[in-house]
């Protein structure tokens, strides 16, 4: 794999522009604030940071269920034995209300009051990447998650045309690329007339996608028809469905936030705008999505990075993907969600770099255990140090489709593993609309 390639041509835009408001600027990689405070010598503190309330909320709903089953670990619970030693592990939770300035705040208090060794945080730039720049510039290691990798990378550099590494912030999650090796062959497999709608505002994650999806169509043989760069909140689509219509399009893609979906995908059944097949991003990423939308919601295809099909199992205990949804099931009665797994993966890759140091108060030594990570664990394998540029582990997500259920109304089924073989078919992809 290339370590940056086509992707620079993301840069300050597309997909590197994706953070929004990350709260303090980068002015360096290493800057000369490093996290003042003093640390309890016998004890390991690991901040959690994620939007818990607010618009971003869906995000984070298992997280808490999540942090209680890590804490119950014998590696939690007993502390970390590190050169000799057993420290005890002490779990902050923050919550960023899905503000990206709160999100910079509460960072701030967990270096400064609480003196964490480590902060991990997820989903959406406008959590992770304030969170990273400020771990960034004050010396503190730290992981994210559930982030397009270019949005976290491109977005908090001091000079997006000449990326640098970073020395003490990493992710792992999946990008642009990997979008289209999940979408393009669930469409290959439907018989379509190759014009594929966009619908993308005139946001961040809009302009992202619409600067990065014609490259990968063009070279997948399929003609990129924009329905225009409308704005967030808007309530009448009837110029973008009569313009895909128009162009017969058979395939939908899209990236806004989820009200503008189900307001659009309503218009467009009753204007009659019914494409063969209909792959969805940063919508219907969640059970709770599904809801607004009913049985229009059947046969939309999206991404899935972690799931009960998944066959891996934690690192920590040894517990599988699905006794970890089956537990989120049975203590909220709720149905299981993706971001169960990338939150626990975050303990785990936390428990590995302070156990592989000889002191975990050496935030520079377990920095470098991050950058240099390797190994399989509730998200599968996951590599640090292959790319596309230092620090980033690349997951391979799959092609999924919300059908009717049988213990709740709708549930993802595994249609496509062209990225991950490993994962089984669970299901025939059916078109959206036949």
């Amino acid at each position: 794999m290339s370590r940056i390639s086509r992707r620079t041509a993301l840069k300050g835009v597309g997909l590197g522009a994706l953070a929004l408001g990350t709260g303090d600027a980068l002015t360096a990689c290493g800057s000369s604030l490093k996290g003042s405070g003093k640390t309890d010598a016998g004890t390991i503190t690991i901040g959690f940071v994620g939007p818990q309330t607010g618009a971003l909320a869906g995000f984070a709903s298992g997280d808490n269920f999540v942090v209680d089953q890590i804490r119950k670990t014998q590696a939690y619970a007993k502390g970390f034995k590190v050169g000799g030693k057993t420290y005890t592990v002490n779990i902050v939770v923050k919550d960023t209300q899905s503000d990206p300035n709160r999100a910079s705040q509460v960072a701030r208090e967990l270096i400064l009051q609480s003196h964490a060794d480590m902060v991990v945080t997820s989903s959406t730039p406008e959590t992770t990447n304030p969170v990273a720049t400020v771990c960034e510039t004050q010396g503190v290691p730290c992981v994210s998650t559930v982030v397009p990798w270019e949005a976290w990378y491109f977005a908090r550099q001091a000079d997006a045309k000449n990326p640098k590494p970073f020395t003490y912030t990493t992710m792992f999650f999946f990008g642009v690329d990997q979008f289209g090796g999940c979408f393009v062959p669930m469409w290959n497999r439907v018989s379509n007339d190759k014009f594929v709608a966009g619908m993308f505002p005139n946001d961040a994650d809009g302009n992202a996608f619409r600067s990065a999806w014609p490259a990968i169509l063009a070279k997948a043989g399929y003609t990129w028809i924009d329905g225009g760069a409308y704005t967030d909140a808007s309530t009448d689509y009837t110029a973008m469905i009569s313009k895909f219509k128009a162009s017969r399009c058979e395939v939908f893609i899209n990236a806004p936030i989820p009200p503008d979906f189900n307001t659009m995908w309503k218009q467009a059944a009753q204007q009659g705008f019914k494409p063969k097949l209909a792959t969805v991003a940063k919508v219907l990423l969640f059970p709770a999505d599904t809801e607004a939308l009913g049985d229009l919601v059947n046969n939309v295809a999206t991404d899935s990075w972690w799931g009960p099909y998944m066959p891996y199992e934690s690192s920590l205990t040894g517990m599988k993907a699905r006794e970890l949804a089956d537990a989120y099931q049975s203590a909220s009665g709720k149905q299981w969600l993706q971001t169960l797994g990338s939150t626990y993966s975050l303990f785990e890759i936390a428990q590995k770099a302070f156990t592989a140091v000889s002191d975990p108060h050496d935030r520079a030594a377990v920095a470098s255990q991050l950058r240099s990570m390797n190994y399989t664990g509730i998200s599968g394998p996951l590599d640090f140090t292959r790319g596309p540029v230092p620090g980033v582990a690349i997951q391979q997500p799959l092609g999924v489709q919300w059908k009717k259920g049988s213990r709740f109304p709708y549930e993802m089924v595994v249609v496509d593993n062209s990225l991950n073989p490993a994962v089984p078919v669970g299901g025939d992809l059916s078109p959206t609309n036949p």
